[in-house]
């Protein structure tokens, strides 16, 4: 997952950073009405977003 994140481009970390908060709000949203099943899903996806967030800093500190 991270050697894969760490060969996107600036503008493919953000559209999969976009994809990522919105799969979180639906999960929530499921999760407010009671049809979630998953529950351990809402976790992998928040920590996705840490870790796209982690390589685009680390990308934004490179380029300094």
């Amino acid at each position: 997952m991270m050697e894969e994140l760490k060969n996107m481009d600036g503008g493919g970390l953000q559209q999969r950073l976009e994809q990522l908060r919105e799969e979180q709000f639906k999960l929530r949203f499921q999760h407010a009405t009671g049809q979630l099943e998953n529950t351990a899903r809402m976790r992998k996806v928040r920590r996705d977003i840490a870790r796209v967030k982690t390589v685009m800093n680390e990308k934004r500190k490179q380029a300094e």
